[in-house]
């Protein structure tokens, strides 16, 4: 494996490193009080990623079996304990544990430890997932679309369900 090519051909670098403070609020807040933390996005990062702090209270949340076509995705736990599955089974998660998944790789994750949970989810490359968290926000307020809108929606956003195996 090699560097890739150089994606910046200057010879003095640039000023361009972007701070966020760790008590900004989220972009995100759903129904049942959990939230999503643009930390980057794929617009942030020239689509190279995107890394979102995902955090979860106590009642059970979170997406079944399901696989990505166009983007990877990986998980660092960083508090409480969420279950992350691989594809086969489920793993329960720690603070410092990390998982990833290729593409095609089938996943999903929950929180099912009656405590509040926060993790990291970087997905690359950085595709649009703030307009997928979003659509999924507004379902909670709103209720499901009908079959046909929410099986589009899944398609127009990369997300495959499947059966757990």
């Amino acid at each position: 494996m090699t560097y890739p090519e150089p994606g910046y051909l200057g010879d003095t670098g640039e000023v361009s490193a972007t701070h966020r403070p760790s008590d900004h609020e989220p972009e995100l807040t759903y129904a049942n009080g959990n939230t999503a933390h643009y930390l980057a996005t794929g617009d942030s990062t020239d689509g190279l990623f995107g890394l979102y702090r995902w955090v979860m209270g106590p009642e059970p949340s979170g997406p079944g079996p399901h696989f990505h076509r166009t983007i990877a995705e990986s998980f660092y736990v960083l508090t409480g304990g969420v279950r992350i599955y691989d594809g086969t089974h489920w793993i329960d998660t720690t603070p410092g544990d990390f998982v990833h998944v290729p593409m095609g790789g089938i996943h999903g994750f929950r929180n099912e430890s009656g405590a509040p949970a926060s993790m990291l989810i970087h997905f690359a490359p950085g595709a649009p997932r703030e307009d997928y968290f979003e659509g999924l926000a507004a379902f909670a307020v709103s209720g499901p679309p009908g079959d046909d809108e929410l099986d589009a929606f899944y398609l127009e956003h990369d997300n495959i369900w499947v059966d757990e195996r």
